[in-house]
């Protein structure tokens, strides 16, 4: 069992909100992947296996060697062992060992004080005279250990293999058991619960674990007295580490007037939360502030602190970082601290949607703080705990359970959701499930139907939560101590200022209409990549024109899915059912359907929004000046390409040639490119002669 004191792990929390146990991840000092403390764990008890019996003569590279050999073949053949004696010399050090039987010798009887009562134990020792001893010599410089006396030789009667599992030296506790053991005692539950909790998830029958209950009892028992050690040691690191935070808050107080902090202290004067933010993060804000997402899923098992931290996009899809703090709890107060914590930061400006995990405590205090704010739950944090909550009762049906959830969560209407839903339920007979019940509970946090149309900014792609799953392992695998969690939000924060974006991507047009190229010269190549994928579907929908002058979208395959786009002439106002601008921030390929029939070249500008404007970038953002450069240039070589390609497909010799040729060219020209100095001037007007150049 590693000491708390050892090293500094986070918790990765993803807590049961019914409050049965939680399942988690730890990361710990500088490892890339947690280990799953829910994980099944294999059991040690095996079949008997055949083991070649110890005999005189036999060699062991060390005496744990040894030992460990001797006591595989006590467990298969109903005994186990101990060690009895060993001797010690200047030049060899520890030259002989004795292992013997569990049941070697005869206890001493022990003397009774005055007075005292003593009940009167049997003693299992019974004089076997079953040993293997062992002499080490040094051969070729090597040490080898060989074994000198051997007597497989018993006076007793030997175990069948369910009895002798229960023999003291084979009833041991492993860590990732422990761990489990711990969690549990703490969440409350008694000892023979935590014992039917560990057989569920190894998958064994009662009464088959590799320890009995009174072992379980003993060792929470021996804990807690290492615990009572250790917390007040905790409780004085945790102070220390708090007020060293507090001291460099001031400092980049000083250094940085446009750097933030705030600090609670309890009835004690002792320092409770403390949050911050930095001068980059809070002008971020203010341009990207109207959809973050709190992240508040990392504890710290050493310091029993909770972090949470508030993240946004840009323009570009870049993850945002707005700020983060530091609760000694995760109660409804704690959190709504923060979230009062982070607005005061932000001049009392609200978001227009805040993402979260699921956290009833969270949720509370975001309603109380937060009112006028749309609260999702990520269905990111949802995915992972699936198969702990519904395996376990489904088994082999998980997997269709799985598909149709996932299935019912895309659903386009409310009614049908709700319709769906309960036949899934009923058929996978999970009516009564306590988390079926609060998934349905809070289905207007996180199922698409009903929170379609909320304003997400696209924070909902896989892209992004990869990108922000990546950012928060580096923030807290390696801190060891809370001054850490500061100095590196703080790089997390400049670092965006301080790279060089370098946006070069270039997006061609893929439709040649005019709408097109006007949102490639107004929005980022993070934006317009999805308002381009929008375009190029138009072209497969058609538009007819209602009486009332709205207009149904359709599919040209698809019979069923019309959408009806409302058109509202006098201020360019144009709304479809799909509802992917409200969500987005990108018109879809129904409103763009009918602003095609309506022969617009350009988008009106209210829905080329700022948040996705190239000049609304925190770095300075020319590609509009370069566009029709580029332009230019991209036809002139795609015409001399495609004039070297025609050519050389005439024959296979031609291929061969140009191929080989052109490699060894194009490396040439890469090369001395390379080698040419960057200027800042843009590239001179060129006309090149397709036909002359070749």
């Amino acid at each position: 069992m590693v000491s708390v004191q050892s090293k500094s792990v986070w918790m990765k929390r993803q807590q049961c909100p019914c409050g049965d146990w939680k399942c988690f991840v730890t990361y710990e000092g500088n490892t890339d992947e947690g280990s799953v403390g829910s994980q099944l764990i294999k059991n040690d008890l095996g079949p008997t296996e055949t083991m070649v019996s110890p005999y005189v003569g036999m060699v062991f590279k060390s005496d744990d060697e040894a030992f460990e050999y001797y006591g595989s073949f006590a467990r298969n053949n109903g005994f186990s062992i101990r060690k009895e004696r060993s001797r010690l010399s200047p030049q060899l050090g520890v030259y002989k060992r004795d292992f013997v039987c569990y049941r070697s010798g005869f206890a001493p009887p022990r003397k009774k004080q005055a007075g005292e009562l003593q009940r009167e134990r049997k003693s299992v020792r019974c004089g076997c005279d079953a040993k293997m001893y062992l002499s080490k010599e040094v051969v070729d410089g090597d040490s080898q250990w060989f074994v000198v006396q051997f007597s497989n030789v018993h006076n007793h009667e030997l175990l069948e293999d369910d009895q002798v599992r229960l023999l003291p030296a084979y009833r041991k506790i492993h860590e990732a058991d422990q761990e489990r053991i711990l969690l549990l005692s703490k969440a409350g539950f008694p000892i023979n619960r935590i014992a039917k909790v560990l057989e569920q998830e190894k998958g064994i029958q009662g009464g088959q674990l590799s320890f009995l209950e009174r072992d379980v009892r003993n060792f929470i028992q021996n804990r807690k007295k290492v615990v009572q050690e250790n917390d007040a040691l905790l409780t004085e690191k945790r102070e220390n580490d708090t007020m060293d935070v507090l001291a460099a808050c001031r400092a980049n107080k000083e250094a940085d007037p446009f750097f933030v902090y705030d600090v609670a202290f309890d009835e004690n004067d002792k320092v409770e939360n403390v949050a911050w933010s930095f001068g980059d993060s809070i002008h971020a804000f203010d341009m990207f502030g109207d959809v973050v997402y709190f992240d508040s899923t990392y504890s710290s098992m050493e310091y029993g602190m909770l972090f949470g931290a508030w993240f946004g996009i840009d323009n570009h899809g870049k993850v945002l970082f707005f700020g983060c703090a530091l609760m000694q709890d995760e109660t409804p107060q704690s959190l709504a601290w923060s979230l009062q914590a982070f607005l005061r930061f932000m001049k009392g400006r609200y978001p227009q949607t805040i993402i979260t995990d699921i956290d009833p405590g969270l949720r509370e205090a975001i309603r109380s703080e937060m009112p006028n704010t749309k609260h999702v739950i990520s269905f990111h944090n949802i995915q992972p705990r699936m198969s702990c909550w519904f395996s376990p009762p489904l088994g082999p049906r998980f997997s269709l359970f799985k598909y149709e959830f996932e299935e019912l969560c895309q659903l386009e209407t409310t009614d049908e959701f709700e319709f769906r839903w309960n036949q899934m339920v009923s058929n996978f007979e999970l009516n009564s499930d306590k988390h079926i019940i609060l998934l349905f509970s809070l289905r207007m946090s996180w199922s698409l139907p009903y929170i379609r149309g909320w304003f997400l900014a696209r924070m909902d792609s896989p892209s992004y939560w990869k990108s922000l799953d990546v950012i928060l392992k580096e923030v807290i695998k390696t801190q060891t101590c809370l001054r850490g969690l500061l100095e590196q939000t703080g790089l997390l924060s400049s670092n965006y200022r301080m790279k060089s974006h370098d946006q070069t991507q270039y997006m061609h047009l893929k439709t040649c209409l005019p709408i097109e190229e006007h949102a490639r010269s107004v929005l980022t190549p993070f934006a317009f990549d999805r308002a381009q994928q929008e375009m190029v579907l138009t072209l497969q929908y058609a538009a007819s024109e209602m009486a009332n002058g709205s207009y149904l979208v359709h599919h040209f395959k698809k019979v069923d899915g019309e959408r009806l786009v409302i058109w509202i002439p006098e201020d360019e106002q144009i709304h479809c059912s799909c509802k992917e601008f409200e969500s987005t921030g990108i018109l879809c390929r129904h409103a763009l359907r009918v602003l095609l029939f309506k022969n617009y070249f350009q988008l009106p500008s209210k829905y080329l929004l700022n948040r996705w404007r190239q000049e609304s970038s925190l770095f300075c953002y020319n590609g509009e000046s370069n566009i029709k450069m580029k332009d230019d240039w991209y036809k002139e070589f795609h015409s001399l390409t495609g004039n070297l390609f025609s050519e050389a497909m005439l024959t296979k010799e031609r291929f061969d040639f140009v191929h080989r040729e052109l490699t060894k060219e194009i490396a040439r020209l890469t090369s001395q490119v390379r080698d040419m100095p960057a200027g800042d001037e843009g590239v001179t007007a060129v006309t090149l002669s397709p036909t002359n150049a070749l």
